[in-house]
């Protein structure tokens, strides 16, 4: 995890976009990416999506601002301040039942079912329960001509 003042100090540079690239336990892999904002520390990392593209339902609300928080930091909407501490790790949480890309590392229970609410996961909103077995979160510039 390169850190959120890093990401936020790098960002601010100019326009990304979000690449999530997930992978369940049957070994399937999907991706989405967004446009997005990342706001500092003062906004407690504040993130704003915009869906672009991807091959998983979006999971994660649009155009809302999602305060970054953690179980000794609340920074989530009202009444979601256990939702880092309840699901194991810290995130974007808007409701304590979408996503969590940072939570602990967490196997199917035997004859595949699954540990719901534990560990890794991916819930859109309609549409079937991801529980993962690897994540990637990466960023690039919206041009990249600017790099060559």
């Amino acid at each position: 995890w390169l850190g959120l003042k890093k990401i936020y100090s790098i960002t601010k540079q100019g326009n990304y976009l979000l690449r999530m690239e997930l992978q369940d336990w049957r070994g399937n892999r999907r991706h989405i990416e967004y446009s997005f904002s990342l706001g500092g520390p003062s906004s407690n990392f504040s993130l704003q999506l915009c869906r672009m593209s991807g091959s998983i339902p979006n999971a994660l609300p649009e155009h809302a601002e999602l305060r970054f928080s953690t179980a000794d930091r609340a920074g989530g909407a009202a009444g979601l301040s256990s939702c880092p501490e309840s699901h194991l790790g810290g995130w974007w949480h808007s409701e304590c039942e979408e996503t969590n890309l940072n939570g602990k590392y967490v196997m199917p229970r035997s004859r595949g079912r699954l540990d719901k609410g534990k560990g890794l996961y991916w819930k859109p909103k309609k549409g079937r329960y991801y529980l993962l077995k690897s994540t990637k979160i990466m960023i690039h510039p919206t041009d990249l001509k600017s790099f060559d």
